[in-house]
């Protein structure tokens, strides 16, 4: 099995960065504004290109946020999605990690991009109060 791996420092506390990966308000400020909860499954949505449903394993305050993704592309069933937070001076630091993918295919090239470029938004969102999630995020490929 193979990870997607990230590590970005965003200029507030954790405390700021958790907000923004436990509630559907904060998750929707930088990854995809069509956000929502049903059944303790969280859906997110991104138009034509599909979305994914992620089950919360793990919800930890100023600490982690891990889900499992229960529905959307096949390479991504199964997998688990894990943010892992400390705070280093004045920087909440995001270790992120998409772990258990089968193989390296090309939409998981595609996909760590883009997770890099929702990062990235995650950072903007906390220090700026703006993200930028989808529909208006970067297109990286065709795929999205």
């Amino acid at each position: 099995m193979v990870d997607i791996l990230h590590r970005i420092g965003v200029l507030a506390s954790v405390d700021d960065v958790y907000k923004s990966l436990d509630t559907i308000d904060g998750l929707a400020a930088w990854w995809t504004e069509d956000t929502h909860a049903t059944d303790g499954v969280i859906k997110f949505r991104f138009g034509a290109a599909g979305g994914f449903d992620m089950k919360v394993l793990d919800s930890i305050p100023g600490e982690l946020v891990r889900w499992e993704v229960v529905d959307g592309p096949a390479e991504w069933i199964g997998t688990h999605v894990r943010f892992d937070l400390t705070q280093e001076d004045d920087y909440a630091i995001v270790m992120f990690r998409h772990e258990g993918w089968q193989e390296q295919v090309p939409f998981m090239y595609h996909c760590s991009t883009k997770w890099a470029t929702f990062l990235m938004s995650l950072k903007k969102l906390v220090e700026t109060g703006t993200g930028d999630p989808a529909p208006n995020d970067v297109q990286v490929s065709n795929w999205h």
